[in-house]
């Protein structure tokens, strides 16, 4: 597959390569529901004690996924949150190398016996389907994985920063995910620079007959699985695929090689709102306006759960983080105006048009805000988006059926290629929210297909409950 599109979005408050400890906290708040999850199943009575890595309820859509207990406390059940009290204090490790092995020991039992490991110690959330996204069939046997150390989306948790003191934990992960293959390879992903890291990563597998080494480019989105499978021509016809980030493979050592379960995680805490944009070690349920404080936010903020192009803003109400939550992006929500903004003369904003007056700089990291700077408008067929789609379909068309209300033609102009990246709404003159618009279109038409395949099971049941009955009258005028 040729690469099309892509896009360097420099924006400021990139989160530092350090990782910062978090003081332990009073209380958890455990949300019982994240982006892909629902934890509809609670296990836990209010008032009871609950030990540390305990289910606190499960998934039952979800292959009963469970959300473990990062600490022990007492449980206080809220409306969509488990609260535990009374929290047991335990020293975090800090973030380096801590070294059971070099290499991954030989487990015992079939592979179906490993997953269930992995799920009932929180590290199966971490394995996808990449062509879907959706949590990976725990039944199915995958015909490839797609292991990647990149991510490229501004203010997404860095996966060099998770790597580099972690590197042998990585490649004893890698070694745990091949014994649940039999033949099937797992492509790594890896930035196609020439680095100390990315050297030693390369050197680390160089080994591994199993494992295949991929150089990816810096530009966004090439890092995501659904690009990655279809350049590697990975259809999912032969099986599903998987995908897995670095933190997911370093989740998976935790849970095989120290059977401990993954209650904490890496989160990149970033942007323009941010005095010490960092990376923080942080519990499940940890208190949000905790990690803040710790970061120095400043005042008039904007939170975004996720990264700036397709992170969501964080639900009023929510107090810690859910589990899967692994960025956290904050926006000015009060910027002072642009110097002679009234004339829009682009000086300090990139755009992917060459009209700008910010042409004329050097190349410069752009603070992003909340502000929209100019009014919505429709759809101007200037073609930005089209030039960016990193999954050559054209935005701009899909978007005129969309209001149009024609579900048809957007399935028929490929809007199941799409892989939700933003590039093309990030990048867009008129300001339309195209992201969100084909999110809804995807699920509107998902719901109509579920609907005729229902209606045509019904039809051949009818049709075949039918011809059965007419097979029973002419058996009985036989007799």
């Amino acid at each position: 597959m040729k690469r099309t599109g892509g896009y360097n979005v420099p924006l400021a408050g990139r989160p530092a390569g350090s990782v910062l400890l978090l003081d332990e906290p009073g209380e958890l708040h455990l949300p019982l529901a994240s982006r892909r999850f629902h934890f509809r199943d609670v296990h836990v009575a209010d008032g009871q004690e609950v030990r540390q890595g305990e289910p606190v309820a499960t998934d039952p859509d979800h292959y009963g996924l469970p959300l473990l207990a990062p600490r022990a406390g007492t449980a206080r059940l809220g409306e969509g949150v488990v609260v535990l009290t009374d929290v047991t204090e335990e020293q975090e490790e800090a973030y380096q190398e801590q070294e059971p092995g070099e290499h991954a020991s030989k487990l015992p039992g079939p592979a179906a016996r490993r997953r269930q490991t992995m799920l009932d110690l929180g590290a199966w959330q971490y394995f996808s389907d990449a062509c879907t996204g959706e949590l990976a069939d725990i039944s199915a046997d995958p015909s490839a994985v797609i292991a990647s150390t990149v991510q490229l989306e501004p203010f997404s948790a860095r996966g060099d920063v998770q790597i580099e003191k972690r590197l042998a934990a990585f490649t004893r992960g890698l070694e745990h995910i091949q014994s649940l293959l039999e033949y099937q390879p797992i492509h790594l992903i890896v930035p196609d620079v020439k680095d100390e890291l990315a050297r030693r990563v390369r050197e680390r597998v160089r080994g591994y007959a199993h494992v295949k080494v991929h150089l990816i480019p810096l530009d966004y989105p090439f890092d995501d699985p659904a690009l990655v499978a279809r350049e590697l021509k990975l259809t999912g016809e032969e099986g599903p695929v998987w995908s897995i980030q670095a933190r997911g493979v370093l989740a998976v050592d935790r849970a095989m090689t120290q059977s401990r379960p993954v209650t904490v995680r890496i989160v990149a805490v970033g942007g323009p709102g941010v005095g010490r944009p960092t990376h923080v070690k942080a519990l499940v349920g940890y208190p949000v306006e905790k990690i803040l404080a710790a970061c120095d936010v400043h005042e008039n903020v904007r939170v975004i759960a996720g990264g700036a192009l397709t992170g969501e803003q964080w639900p009023e109400g929510r107090v810690g983080l859910d589990a899967e939550c692994s960025s956290l992006t904050v926006l000015p929500d009060d910027p002072p105006r642009e110097f002679l903004g009234f004339a829009r003369p682009g000086w300090d904003r990139q755009s992917v048009h060459r009209c700008y007056l910010s042409r004329l700089r050097k190349p410069f990291a752009e603070e992003l805000t909340t502000r929209l700077r100019g009014e919505r408008r429709a759809c101007v067929a200037c073609l930005a988006c089209e030039e960016v789609c990193p999954a050559g379909i054209r935005p701009h068309l899909i978007h005129k059926y969309l209001y149009e209300d024609a579900l048809e033609e957007a399935e028929a102009a490929r809007i199941d290629l799409c892989v939700e990246c933003g590039l093309c709404a990030y990048v867009c003159p008129s300001k339309i929210e195209l992201l969100e618009q084909f999110r809804e279109a995807k699920v509107a038409i998902a719901r109509e297909l579920a609907e005729a395949a229902a209606e045509e099971a019904a039809a051949e049941a009818e049709a075949a409950a039918k011809a059965e009955a007419e097979a029973d009258d002419g058996r009985e005028v036989s007799a």
